[in-house]
Protein backbone atom coordinates (compact mmCIF):
# COMPACT_ATOMS: atom_id res chain seq x y z
CA UNK A 1 0.00 0.00 0.00
CA UNK A 2 2.82 2.38 0.90
CA UNK A 3 4.42 2.00 -2.56
CA UNK A 4 1.26 3.23 -4.28
CA UNK A 5 1.26 6.54 -2.52
CA UNK A 6 3.07 9.69 -3.73
CA UNK A 7 4.69 12.26 -1.47
CA UNK A 8 3.98 15.97 -2.03
CA UNK A 9 7.54 16.42 -3.20
CA UNK A 10 7.31 13.68 -5.76
CA UNK A 11 3.98 15.02 -7.10
CA UNK A 12 5.39 18.54 -7.41
CA UNK A 13 8.40 17.31 -9.37
CA UNK A 14 6.17 15.30 -11.84
CA UNK A 15 3.87 18.29 -12.36
CA UNK A 16 6.85 20.49 -13.20
CA UNK A 17 8.02 18.07 -15.90
CA UNK A 18 4.51 17.99 -17.43
CA UNK A 19 4.42 21.80 -17.63
CA UNK A 20 7.80 21.91 -19.38
CA UNK A 21 6.61 19.23 -21.93
CA UNK A 22 3.40 21.15 -22.61
CA UNK A 23 5.27 24.39 -23.27
CA UNK A 24 7.57 22.58 -25.67
CA UNK A 25 4.62 21.15 -27.63
CA UNK A 26 2.93 24.55 -27.83
CA UNK A 27 6.10 26.09 -29.17
CA UNK A 28 6.32 23.48 -31.93
CA UNK A 29 2.61 23.48 -32.79
CA UNK A 30 2.34 26.39 -35.34
CA UNK A 31 4.76 24.91 -37.90
CA UNK A 32 3.01 21.58 -37.54
CA UNK A 33 -0.39 23.19 -38.14
CA UNK A 34 0.93 25.00 -41.23
CA UNK A 35 2.33 21.74 -42.56
CA UNK A 36 -1.00 20.02 -41.87
CA UNK A 37 -2.87 22.71 -43.79
CA UNK A 38 -0.58 22.19 -46.77
CA UNK A 39 -1.05 18.41 -46.71
CA UNK A 40 -4.82 18.82 -46.40
CA UNK A 41 -4.92 21.25 -49.34
CA UNK A 42 -2.88 18.88 -51.47
CA UNK A 43 -5.26 16.07 -50.55
CA UNK A 44 -8.30 18.12 -51.50
CA UNK A 45 -6.71 19.08 -54.83
CA UNK A 46 -5.88 15.44 -55.55
CA UNK A 47 -9.43 14.40 -54.74
CA UNK A 48 -10.80 17.15 -57.01
CA UNK A 49 -8.59 16.00 -59.86
CA UNK A 50 -9.64 12.39 -59.25
CA UNK A 51 -13.33 13.30 -59.22
CA UNK A 52 -12.91 15.34 -62.42
CA UNK A 53 -11.61 12.22 -64.16
CA UNK A 54 -14.04 9.84 -62.47
CA UNK A 55 -17.03 8.14 -64.10
CA UNK A 56 -20.58 7.43 -63.00
CA UNK A 57 -23.00 4.54 -63.42
CA UNK A 58 -26.63 5.34 -62.75
CA UNK A 59 -30.06 4.16 -63.80
CA UNK A 60 -33.37 2.80 -62.63
CA UNK A 61 -34.81 -0.55 -61.61
CA UNK A 62 -38.36 -1.41 -62.65
CA UNK A 63 -40.59 -4.45 -62.71
CA UNK A 64 -42.01 -6.06 -65.84
CA UNK A 65 -44.96 -3.63 -65.75
CA UNK A 66 -42.65 -0.64 -65.78
CA UNK A 67 -43.22 0.30 -62.13
CA UNK A 68 -40.23 1.52 -60.06
CA UNK A 69 -38.80 -0.98 -57.55
CA UNK A 70 -37.66 0.70 -54.32
CA UNK A 71 -35.07 -0.71 -51.87
CA UNK A 72 -33.65 -3.15 -54.44
CA UNK A 73 -30.01 -4.03 -53.82
CA UNK A 74 -27.70 -3.00 -56.67
CA UNK A 75 -24.17 -4.41 -56.87
CA UNK A 76 -21.37 -2.95 -59.01
CA UNK A 77 -18.13 -4.87 -59.54
CA UNK A 78 -15.12 -4.02 -61.64
CA UNK A 79 -14.02 -6.95 -63.75
CA UNK A 80 -10.40 -6.83 -62.57
CA UNK A 81 -11.24 -6.46 -58.87
CA UNK A 82 -12.94 -8.58 -56.21
CA UNK A 83 -14.41 -5.69 -54.22
CA UNK A 84 -18.12 -5.04 -54.83
CA UNK A 85 -19.89 -1.70 -54.35
CA UNK A 86 -23.45 -1.83 -53.05
CA UNK A 87 -26.36 0.61 -52.94
CA UNK A 88 -30.16 0.57 -52.64
CA UNK A 89 -32.67 2.06 -55.08
CA UNK A 90 -34.63 5.07 -53.85
CA UNK A 91 -38.41 5.48 -53.77
CA UNK A 92 -38.38 6.13 -57.55
CA UNK A 93 -36.31 3.03 -58.26
CA UNK A 94 -33.18 5.05 -59.08
CA UNK A 95 -29.59 4.21 -58.12
CA UNK A 96 -26.18 5.84 -58.62
CA UNK A 97 -22.50 4.93 -58.30
CA UNK A 98 -20.07 7.86 -58.64
CA UNK A 99 -16.32 8.51 -58.45
CA UNK A 100 -15.56 5.38 -60.47
CA UNK A 101 -12.39 4.53 -62.35
CA UNK A 102 -12.56 3.65 -66.01
CA UNK A 103 -12.78 -0.07 -66.70
CA UNK A 104 -15.18 -2.93 -67.38
CA UNK A 105 -18.01 -3.39 -64.89
CA UNK A 106 -20.83 -5.78 -64.06
CA UNK A 107 -24.13 -4.61 -62.53
CA UNK A 108 -26.41 -6.97 -60.63
CA UNK A 109 -29.77 -6.34 -58.96
CA UNK A 110 -31.40 -8.45 -56.27
CA UNK A 111 -34.85 -8.01 -54.76
CA UNK A 112 -36.98 -10.40 -52.77
CA UNK A 113 -39.83 -11.74 -54.91
CA UNK A 114 -37.99 -11.14 -58.19
CA UNK A 115 -35.39 -13.00 -60.20
CA UNK A 116 -31.89 -11.52 -60.16
CA UNK A 117 -30.79 -9.50 -63.19
CA UNK A 118 -27.20 -9.04 -64.34
CA UNK A 119 -25.95 -6.48 -66.85
CA UNK A 120 -22.49 -6.57 -68.38
CA UNK A 121 -19.63 -6.76 -68.84
CA UNK A 122 -19.87 -3.12 -69.97
CA UNK A 123 -16.98 -0.72 -70.60
CA UNK A 124 -16.93 2.58 -68.71
CA UNK A 125 -14.64 5.38 -69.86
CA UNK A 126 -13.05 8.19 -67.90
CA UNK A 127 -15.46 11.07 -67.15
CA UNK A 128 -18.30 8.98 -68.67
CA UNK A 129 -21.78 8.81 -67.21
CA UNK A 130 -23.46 5.56 -68.24
CA UNK A 131 -27.19 5.02 -67.76
CA UNK A 132 -28.20 1.42 -67.21
CA UNK A 133 -31.90 0.72 -66.71
CA UNK A 134 -32.76 -2.77 -65.49
CA UNK A 135 -36.03 -4.69 -65.44
CA UNK A 136 -36.73 -7.34 -62.81
CA UNK A 137 -38.76 -10.37 -63.84
CA UNK A 138 -41.02 -12.47 -61.68
CA UNK A 139 -39.15 -15.05 -59.60
CA UNK A 140 -41.75 -17.65 -60.55
CA UNK A 141 -40.23 -17.79 -64.02
CA UNK A 142 -36.84 -18.95 -62.72
CA UNK A 143 -37.48 -21.11 -59.66
CA UNK A 144 -35.00 -23.96 -59.49
CA UNK A 145 -35.49 -27.35 -57.91
CA UNK A 146 -34.10 -26.13 -54.58
CA UNK A 147 -36.96 -23.62 -54.43
CA UNK A 148 -34.65 -20.69 -53.86
CA UNK A 149 -36.26 -18.54 -56.53
CA UNK A 150 -32.81 -17.25 -57.50
CA UNK A 151 -31.84 -17.21 -61.12
CA UNK A 152 -28.92 -19.44 -61.93
CA UNK A 153 -25.81 -18.05 -63.53
CA UNK A 154 -26.59 -19.82 -66.80
CA UNK A 155 -29.91 -17.95 -67.02
CA UNK A 156 -28.40 -14.48 -66.68
CA UNK A 157 -28.17 -12.73 -70.03
CA UNK A 158 -24.76 -11.37 -70.96
CA UNK A 159 -25.40 -8.18 -72.93
CA UNK A 160 -23.21 -7.88 -76.02
CA UNK A 161 -23.34 -4.10 -75.76
CA UNK A 162 -25.55 -1.50 -74.18
CA UNK A 163 -27.91 0.00 -76.78
CA UNK A 164 -28.22 3.78 -76.75
CA UNK A 165 -32.02 3.61 -76.82
CA UNK A 166 -34.92 2.20 -74.87
CA UNK A 167 -38.21 1.20 -76.45
CA UNK A 168 -40.61 2.56 -73.87
CA UNK A 169 -44.00 1.93 -75.46
CA UNK A 170 -46.14 1.91 -78.58
CA UNK A 171 -48.60 4.27 -80.15
CA UNK A 172 -50.93 4.30 -83.12
CA UNK A 173 -48.91 5.44 -86.10
CA UNK A 174 -51.11 8.30 -87.26
CA UNK A 175 -47.93 10.15 -88.19
CA UNK A 176 -45.86 8.06 -90.60
CA UNK A 177 -42.56 9.47 -89.35
CA UNK A 178 -39.54 9.45 -91.59
CA UNK A 179 -39.18 12.35 -94.00
CA UNK A 180 -40.49 13.86 -97.19
CA UNK A 181 -43.72 13.51 -99.10
CA UNK A 182 -46.49 10.95 -98.76
CA UNK A 183 -44.95 9.03 -101.66
CA UNK A 184 -41.60 8.84 -99.86
CA UNK A 185 -43.32 7.77 -96.63
CA UNK A 186 -45.23 5.02 -98.44
CA UNK A 187 -42.03 3.87 -100.13
CA UNK A 188 -40.23 3.80 -96.78
CA UNK A 189 -42.97 1.68 -95.23
CA UNK A 190 -42.97 -0.71 -98.20
CA UNK A 191 -39.18 -1.09 -97.98
CA UNK A 192 -39.41 -1.74 -94.23
CA UNK A 193 -41.82 -4.62 -94.87
CA UNK A 194 -39.57 -6.02 -97.56
CA UNK A 195 -36.59 -5.79 -95.21
CA UNK A 196 -38.49 -7.88 -92.64
CA UNK A 197 -39.14 -10.47 -95.33
CA UNK A 198 -35.36 -10.97 -95.69
CA UNK A 199 -35.27 -12.66 -92.28
CA UNK A 200 -33.76 -16.16 -92.47
CA UNK A 201 -33.58 -17.09 -88.78
CA UNK A 202 -34.41 -20.76 -88.30
CA UNK A 203 -37.29 -20.03 -85.96
CA UNK A 204 -38.78 -17.55 -88.41
CA UNK A 205 -38.46 -20.06 -91.24
CA UNK A 206 -40.32 -22.65 -89.22
CA UNK A 207 -42.98 -20.11 -88.32
CA UNK A 208 -43.56 -19.24 -91.96
CA UNK A 209 -43.36 -22.84 -93.12
CA UNK A 210 -40.66 -24.51 -95.13
CA UNK A 211 -42.31 -27.35 -97.01
CA UNK A 212 -40.33 -29.82 -99.11
CA UNK A 213 -38.88 -29.71 -102.58
CA UNK A 214 -39.49 -32.19 -105.37
CA UNK A 215 -36.13 -33.91 -104.93
CA UNK A 216 -36.86 -34.94 -101.36
CA UNK A 217 -40.61 -35.54 -101.66
CA UNK A 218 -40.20 -39.22 -102.60
CA UNK A 219 -37.96 -40.02 -99.63
CA UNK A 220 -40.29 -38.08 -97.33
CA UNK A 221 -43.26 -40.04 -98.62
CA UNK A 222 -41.51 -43.36 -97.88
CA UNK A 223 -40.46 -42.18 -94.42
CA UNK A 224 -43.96 -40.90 -93.68
CA UNK A 225 -45.58 -44.17 -94.70
CA UNK A 226 -43.12 -46.16 -92.57
CA UNK A 227 -43.68 -43.97 -89.53
CA UNK A 228 -47.47 -44.05 -89.91
CA UNK A 229 -47.38 -47.87 -89.92
CA UNK A 230 -45.11 -47.87 -86.87
CA UNK A 231 -47.46 -45.46 -85.09
CA UNK A 232 -50.49 -47.60 -85.87
CA UNK A 233 -48.65 -50.66 -84.53
CA UNK A 234 -47.33 -48.91 -81.40
CA UNK A 235 -49.27 -45.68 -80.74
CA UNK A 236 -47.58 -45.13 -77.36
CA UNK A 237 -44.05 -45.05 -78.76
CA UNK A 238 -42.60 -41.63 -77.96
CA UNK A 239 -39.89 -41.64 -80.60
CA UNK A 240 -42.23 -42.72 -83.41
CA UNK A 241 -44.73 -39.99 -82.55
CA UNK A 242 -42.01 -37.37 -82.29
CA UNK A 243 -40.37 -38.26 -85.60
CA UNK A 244 -43.68 -38.50 -87.48
CA UNK A 245 -44.86 -35.19 -86.08
CA UNK A 246 -41.63 -33.44 -87.03
CA UNK A 247 -41.69 -34.95 -90.52
CA UNK A 248 -45.24 -33.73 -91.08
CA UNK A 249 -44.29 -30.25 -89.84
CA UNK A 250 -41.39 -30.16 -92.29
CA UNK A 251 -43.79 -31.14 -95.07
CA UNK A 252 -46.15 -28.32 -94.15
CA UNK A 253 -48.84 -30.67 -92.83
CA UNK A 254 -49.13 -28.92 -89.48
CA UNK A 255 -52.72 -29.93 -88.81
CA UNK A 256 -51.82 -33.61 -89.22
CA UNK A 257 -48.61 -33.21 -87.23
CA UNK A 258 -50.09 -31.73 -84.06
CA UNK A 259 -51.78 -34.88 -82.67
CA UNK A 260 -48.52 -36.84 -82.93
CA UNK A 261 -46.36 -34.11 -81.35
CA UNK A 262 -48.94 -33.61 -78.58
CA UNK A 263 -49.03 -37.34 -77.91
CA UNK A 264 -45.23 -37.45 -77.76
CA UNK A 265 -45.32 -34.53 -75.32
CA UNK A 266 -47.74 -36.42 -73.09
CA UNK A 267 -45.54 -39.52 -73.19
CA UNK A 268 -42.37 -37.58 -72.35
CA UNK A 269 -43.20 -34.07 -71.11
CA UNK A 270 -39.57 -33.39 -70.18
CA UNK A 271 -38.15 -33.74 -73.68
CA UNK A 272 -37.06 -30.26 -74.74
CA UNK A 273 -36.71 -30.89 -78.50
CA UNK A 274 -40.25 -32.23 -78.76
CA UNK A 275 -41.54 -29.38 -76.62
CA UNK A 276 -39.92 -26.86 -78.93
CA UNK A 277 -41.37 -28.63 -81.99
CA UNK A 278 -44.79 -28.42 -80.35
CA UNK A 279 -44.45 -24.67 -79.75
CA UNK A 280 -43.39 -24.16 -83.38
CA UNK A 281 -46.27 -26.33 -84.63
CA UNK A 282 -48.79 -24.32 -82.59
CA UNK A 283 -47.38 -21.11 -84.07
CA UNK A 284 -47.49 -22.39 -87.64
CA UNK A 285 -51.04 -23.63 -87.09
CA UNK A 286 -52.08 -20.13 -86.04
CA UNK A 287 -52.62 -21.15 -82.41
CA UNK A 288 -50.50 -18.30 -81.14
CA UNK A 289 -51.79 -18.22 -77.56
CA UNK A 290 -50.90 -21.89 -77.11
CA UNK A 291 -47.54 -21.30 -78.80
CA UNK A 292 -46.76 -18.46 -76.40
CA UNK A 293 -47.79 -20.49 -73.34
CA UNK A 294 -45.69 -23.47 -74.40
CA UNK A 295 -42.66 -21.29 -75.18
CA UNK A 296 -42.89 -19.48 -71.84
CA UNK A 297 -43.15 -22.82 -70.05
CA UNK A 298 -40.00 -24.03 -71.78
CA UNK A 299 -38.19 -20.80 -70.88
CA UNK A 300 -39.16 -21.21 -67.21
CA UNK A 301 -37.54 -24.64 -67.08
CA UNK A 302 -33.98 -25.19 -65.97
CA UNK A 303 -30.80 -26.55 -67.56
CA UNK A 304 -31.16 -24.75 -70.88
CA UNK A 305 -28.19 -24.03 -73.04
CA UNK A 306 -27.65 -20.48 -74.27
CA UNK A 307 -28.53 -21.65 -77.77
CA UNK A 308 -31.84 -23.10 -76.59
CA UNK A 309 -32.77 -19.98 -74.63
CA UNK A 310 -31.90 -17.83 -77.63
CA UNK A 311 -34.16 -19.90 -79.91
CA UNK A 312 -37.01 -19.70 -77.39
CA UNK A 313 -36.76 -15.93 -77.01
CA UNK A 314 -36.72 -15.54 -80.78
CA UNK A 315 -39.71 -17.84 -81.24
CA UNK A 316 -41.57 -15.92 -78.54
CA UNK A 317 -40.79 -12.68 -80.38
CA UNK A 318 -42.22 -14.09 -83.63
CA UNK A 319 -45.35 -15.21 -81.79
CA UNK A 320 -45.78 -11.86 -80.03
CA UNK A 321 -45.66 -10.09 -83.39
CA UNK A 322 -48.45 -12.38 -84.63
CA UNK A 323 -50.45 -11.62 -81.47
CA UNK A 324 -50.10 -7.87 -82.15
CA UNK A 325 -48.04 -7.28 -79.00
CA UNK A 326 -45.02 -5.63 -80.66
CA UNK A 327 -43.59 -4.14 -77.46
CA UNK A 328 -43.17 -7.63 -76.00
CA UNK A 329 -41.88 -8.85 -79.36
CA UNK A 330 -39.08 -6.29 -79.67
CA UNK A 331 -37.93 -7.03 -76.13
CA UNK A 332 -37.75 -10.73 -76.94
CA UNK A 333 -35.80 -10.01 -80.13
CA UNK A 334 -33.44 -7.91 -78.02
CA UNK A 335 -33.00 -10.70 -75.44
CA UNK A 336 -32.20 -13.17 -78.20
CA UNK A 337 -29.61 -10.79 -79.68
CA UNK A 338 -28.07 -10.13 -76.27
CA UNK A 339 -27.74 -13.85 -75.55
CA UNK A 340 -26.37 -14.55 -79.02
CA UNK A 341 -25.40 -11.49 -81.11
CA UNK A 342 -25.42 -13.52 -84.30
CA UNK A 343 -26.04 -12.03 -87.72
CA UNK A 344 -29.57 -13.46 -87.79
CA UNK A 345 -30.56 -12.24 -84.33
CA UNK A 346 -29.18 -8.73 -84.85
CA UNK A 347 -30.86 -8.49 -88.24
CA UNK A 348 -34.25 -9.57 -86.92
CA UNK A 349 -34.02 -7.12 -84.02
CA UNK A 350 -33.16 -4.28 -86.41
CA UNK A 351 -35.87 -5.30 -88.87
CA UNK A 352 -38.52 -5.25 -86.12
CA UNK A 353 -37.42 -1.76 -85.06
CA UNK A 354 -37.55 -0.65 -88.69
CA UNK A 355 -41.00 -2.14 -89.22
CA UNK A 356 -42.37 -0.17 -86.26
CA UNK A 357 -40.76 3.08 -87.38
CA UNK A 358 -38.07 3.27 -84.71
CA UNK A 359 -35.66 4.49 -87.36
CA UNK A 360 -32.82 5.84 -85.21
CA UNK A 361 -32.59 2.65 -83.09
CA UNK A 362 -32.73 0.62 -86.32
CA UNK A 363 -29.76 2.58 -87.68
CA UNK A 364 -27.84 1.78 -84.48
CA UNK A 365 -28.55 -1.96 -84.59
CA UNK A 366 -27.92 -2.36 -88.32
CA UNK A 367 -24.72 -0.31 -87.99
CA UNK A 368 -23.46 -2.62 -85.25
CA UNK A 369 -24.53 -5.62 -87.30
CA UNK A 370 -22.62 -4.28 -90.27
CA UNK A 371 -19.48 -3.81 -88.15
CA UNK A 372 -19.71 -7.32 -86.77
CA UNK A 373 -20.76 -8.95 -90.06
CA UNK A 374 -19.34 -6.81 -92.88
CA UNK A 375 -20.11 -9.50 -95.48
CA UNK A 376 -23.85 -9.60 -94.72
CA UNK A 377 -25.67 -8.07 -97.68
CA UNK A 378 -29.04 -8.00 -95.95
CA UNK A 379 -27.54 -6.15 -92.96
CA UNK A 380 -26.38 -3.47 -95.39
CA UNK A 381 -29.83 -3.44 -96.98
CA UNK A 382 -31.48 -2.91 -93.60
CA UNK A 383 -29.02 -0.14 -92.81
CA UNK A 384 -29.72 1.46 -96.18
CA UNK A 385 -33.49 1.46 -95.62
CA UNK A 386 -33.04 2.85 -92.10
CA UNK A 387 -30.87 5.68 -93.44
CA UNK A 388 -33.41 6.34 -96.19
CA UNK A 389 -36.15 6.63 -93.57
CA UNK A 390 -34.02 9.24 -91.77
CA UNK A 391 -33.63 11.25 -94.98
CA UNK A 392 -29.95 10.39 -95.43
CA UNK A 393 -30.13 9.48 -99.11
CA UNK A 394 -26.37 9.35 -99.76
CA UNK A 395 -25.74 6.92 -96.86
CA UNK A 396 -28.75 4.87 -97.92
CA UNK A 397 -27.67 4.40 -101.52
CA UNK A 398 -24.07 3.72 -100.53
CA UNK A 399 -25.19 0.90 -98.23
CA UNK A 400 -27.41 -0.62 -100.92
CA UNK A 401 -24.67 -0.34 -103.54
CA UNK A 402 -22.33 -2.25 -101.23
CA UNK A 403 -25.05 -4.89 -100.72
CA UNK A 404 -25.33 -5.42 -104.50
CA UNK A 405 -21.54 -5.76 -104.68
CA UNK A 406 -21.61 -8.49 -102.02
CA UNK A 407 -24.43 -10.42 -103.75
CA UNK A 408 -24.44 -9.40 -107.41
CA UNK A 409 -26.70 -12.29 -108.43
CA UNK A 410 -29.46 -11.50 -105.92
CA UNK A 411 -32.12 -9.19 -107.43
CA UNK A 412 -33.54 -8.17 -104.02
CA UNK A 413 -30.95 -5.50 -103.28
CA UNK A 414 -31.11 -4.00 -106.77
CA UNK A 415 -34.88 -3.66 -106.35
CA UNK A 416 -34.41 -1.88 -103.01
CA UNK A 417 -32.00 0.52 -104.68
CA UNK A 418 -34.30 1.04 -107.66
CA UNK A 419 -37.34 1.82 -105.52
CA UNK A 420 -35.40 4.41 -103.55
CA UNK A 421 -34.08 6.33 -106.52
CA UNK A 422 -37.38 6.10 -108.43
CA UNK A 423 -39.04 8.21 -105.72
CA UNK A 424 -36.22 10.43 -104.46
CA UNK A 425 -33.84 11.04 -107.33
CA UNK A 426 -30.24 11.93 -106.73
CA UNK A 427 -27.12 11.79 -108.82
CA UNK A 428 -25.07 8.76 -107.83
CA UNK A 429 -22.47 6.97 -109.86
CA UNK A 430 -22.65 3.90 -107.63
CA UNK A 431 -26.42 3.62 -108.19
CA UNK A 432 -25.99 3.83 -111.97
CA UNK A 433 -23.19 1.27 -111.94
CA UNK A 434 -25.10 -1.18 -109.74
CA UNK A 435 -28.28 -0.93 -111.80
CA UNK A 436 -26.29 -1.23 -115.03
CA UNK A 437 -24.96 -4.53 -113.71
CA UNK A 438 -28.52 -5.59 -112.81
CA UNK A 439 -29.68 -4.87 -116.38
CA UNK A 440 -26.70 -6.75 -117.78
CA UNK A 441 -27.32 -9.78 -115.56
CA UNK A 442 -31.10 -9.75 -116.18
CA UNK A 443 -31.54 -8.30 -119.71
CA UNK A 444 -35.10 -9.60 -120.01
CA UNK A 445 -36.20 -8.28 -116.61
CA UNK A 446 -38.57 -5.32 -116.95
CA UNK A 447 -37.62 -3.68 -113.65
CA UNK A 448 -33.91 -4.14 -114.29
CA UNK A 449 -34.15 -2.10 -117.50
CA UNK A 450 -36.57 0.41 -115.95
CA UNK A 451 -34.47 1.19 -112.89
CA UNK A 452 -31.29 1.42 -114.96
CA UNK A 453 -33.04 3.93 -117.22
CA UNK A 454 -34.00 6.06 -114.21
CA UNK A 455 -30.46 5.98 -112.81
CA UNK A 456 -29.11 7.26 -116.15
CA UNK A 457 -31.78 9.92 -116.27
CA UNK A 458 -30.67 11.20 -112.89
CA UNK A 459 -27.17 11.65 -114.35
CA UNK A 460 -28.30 13.67 -117.37
CA UNK A 461 -26.66 16.91 -116.17
CA UNK A 462 -23.18 15.61 -116.92
CA UNK A 463 -21.25 16.02 -120.19
CA UNK A 464 -22.83 12.97 -121.82
CA UNK A 465 -26.44 13.98 -121.14
CA UNK A 466 -27.49 13.60 -124.78
CA UNK A 467 -26.15 10.06 -124.90
CA UNK A 468 -27.75 9.34 -121.56
CA UNK A 469 -31.17 10.50 -122.72
CA UNK A 470 -30.90 8.37 -125.83
CA UNK A 471 -30.03 5.36 -123.67
CA UNK A 472 -32.89 6.22 -121.30
CA UNK A 473 -35.40 6.29 -124.13
CA UNK A 474 -34.13 2.99 -125.53
CA UNK A 475 -34.32 1.29 -122.13
CA UNK A 476 -37.81 2.61 -121.40
CA UNK A 477 -39.05 1.45 -124.80
CA UNK A 478 -37.59 -1.96 -123.99
CA UNK A 479 -39.51 -2.11 -120.69
CA UNK A 480 -42.89 -1.63 -122.37
CA UNK A 481 -41.95 -4.15 -125.05
CA UNK A 482 -41.10 -6.70 -122.36
CA UNK A 483 -44.32 -5.89 -120.49
CA UNK A 484 -46.99 -3.98 -122.44
CA UNK A 485 -48.96 -3.56 -119.19
CA UNK A 486 -46.12 -1.77 -117.39
CA UNK A 487 -47.71 1.63 -116.87
CA UNK A 488 -44.70 3.19 -115.12
CA UNK A 489 -42.63 2.69 -118.30
CA UNK A 490 -45.17 4.55 -120.47
CA UNK A 491 -45.38 7.31 -117.82
CA UNK A 492 -41.64 7.96 -117.87
CA UNK A 493 -41.63 7.88 -121.66
CA UNK A 494 -44.37 10.51 -121.64
CA UNK A 495 -42.34 12.74 -119.32
CA UNK A 496 -39.28 12.29 -121.56
CA UNK A 497 -41.29 13.24 -124.68
CA UNK A 498 -42.80 16.22 -122.89
CA UNK A 499 -39.39 17.51 -121.80
CA UNK A 500 -38.28 17.21 -125.42
CA UNK A 501 -41.31 19.26 -126.54
CA UNK A 502 -43.11 16.42 -128.36
CA UNK A 503 -46.59 16.91 -126.88
CA UNK A 504 -48.30 14.50 -129.29
CA UNK A 505 -46.11 11.53 -128.32
CA UNK A 506 -46.30 12.56 -124.66
CA UNK A 507 -50.12 12.54 -124.71
CA UNK A 508 -50.17 9.11 -126.32
CA UNK A 509 -47.71 7.73 -123.78
CA UNK A 510 -49.75 9.11 -120.86
CA UNK A 511 -52.90 7.54 -122.28
CA UNK A 512 -51.16 4.15 -122.48
CA UNK A 513 -49.86 4.56 -118.94
CA UNK A 514 -53.34 5.28 -117.54
CA UNK A 515 -54.84 2.39 -119.51
CA UNK A 516 -52.13 -0.10 -118.49
CA UNK A 517 -52.08 0.92 -114.80
CA UNK A 518 -55.39 2.61 -113.88
CA UNK A 519 -54.25 2.88 -110.22
CA UNK A 520 -51.15 4.90 -111.12
CA UNK A 521 -52.25 8.34 -109.91
CA UNK A 522 -49.38 10.32 -111.48
CA UNK A 523 -50.38 9.02 -114.91
CA UNK A 524 -53.81 10.67 -114.55
CA UNK A 525 -52.24 13.90 -113.29
CA UNK A 526 -49.82 14.09 -116.24
CA UNK A 527 -52.63 13.18 -118.63
CA UNK A 528 -54.77 15.97 -117.21
CA UNK A 529 -51.95 18.45 -117.88
CA UNK A 530 -51.49 17.14 -121.43
CA UNK A 531 -55.23 17.42 -122.17
CA UNK A 532 -55.27 20.94 -120.76
CA UNK A 533 -52.39 22.02 -123.03
CA UNK A 534 -54.21 20.44 -125.96
CA UNK A 535 -57.33 22.47 -125.16
CA UNK A 536 -59.42 19.44 -124.17
CA UNK A 537 -60.77 20.93 -120.92
CA UNK A 538 -63.43 18.34 -120.11
CA UNK A 539 -61.02 15.43 -120.50
CA UNK A 540 -58.47 17.29 -118.37
CA UNK A 541 -61.06 17.86 -115.64
CA UNK A 542 -62.03 14.17 -115.67
CA UNK A 543 -58.43 12.99 -115.34
CA UNK A 544 -57.76 15.51 -112.58
CA UNK A 545 -60.75 14.19 -110.67
CA UNK A 546 -59.48 10.64 -111.07
CA UNK A 547 -56.09 11.75 -109.78
CA UNK A 548 -57.64 13.26 -106.65
CA UNK A 549 -59.75 10.16 -106.00
CA UNK A 550 -56.80 7.81 -106.39
CA UNK A 551 -54.54 9.97 -104.22
CA UNK A 552 -57.15 10.04 -101.46
CA UNK A 553 -57.66 6.28 -101.73
CA UNK A 554 -53.92 5.58 -101.57
CA UNK A 555 -53.50 7.80 -98.53
CA UNK A 556 -56.43 6.13 -96.75
CA UNK A 557 -54.92 2.70 -97.46
CA UNK A 558 -51.54 3.86 -96.16
CA UNK A 559 -53.15 5.30 -93.01
CA UNK A 560 -54.97 2.01 -92.39
CA UNK A 561 -51.74 0.04 -92.76
CA UNK A 562 -50.00 2.42 -90.37
CA UNK A 563 -52.67 1.84 -87.76
CA UNK A 564 -52.27 -1.91 -88.18
CA UNK A 565 -48.51 -1.66 -87.56
CA UNK A 566 -48.13 0.29 -84.33
CA UNK A 567 -45.22 2.65 -83.90
CA UNK A 568 -42.60 2.27 -81.19
CA UNK A 569 -42.05 5.09 -78.74
CA UNK A 570 -38.37 5.16 -77.84
CA UNK A 571 -35.93 7.33 -75.94
CA UNK A 572 -32.29 7.90 -76.80
CA UNK A 573 -29.54 8.29 -74.21
CA UNK A 574 -25.87 9.15 -74.34
CA UNK A 575 -23.40 6.28 -74.44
Amino acid sequence: MFRLRETACQFGYRRKRLVIFALTVIALLPPFLDSGKEVWAQSVQAQSREQADSATVQGSVRDSEGRPVAAATVYLQKKTETQTLTTLTDSQGNYRFSALDEGVYMVRVEMSGYSDVTFGPSALGAKQTKKIDLTLGSATLSIQQNGSGKQSGAEKPQFFDEPAFTVAGITEAANPGGHGSNMISRTTEALAKETSSLSSNAASKELRGSGTDAASSASHAIAEETLRKASAHDPENFEVNRQLGKLLVDEGKVGEALPYIERASQLNPGDYENGYELAVAYARAGQYDRARTKTQTLLAGQDKSAQQRTALHHLLADVDEKLATPLEAVREYQRAAELDPSEANLFDWGADLLLHRAYEPAVEIFSKGNRLFPHSARMLAGLGVAWYARGAYDQATQSLCEATDLKPDDPSFYLFLGKMQSVEAGESECVAQSLQRFARLRPENTLANYYYALSLWNLQDNATSADNLASVESLLEKTVQLDPNFGAGYLKLGILYSDRGDSTKALAAYQKAAAASPELEEAHYRLAQAYNRAGEKSEAQGELQLYKQLSKKKEEEAARERREIQQFVYTLRDQ
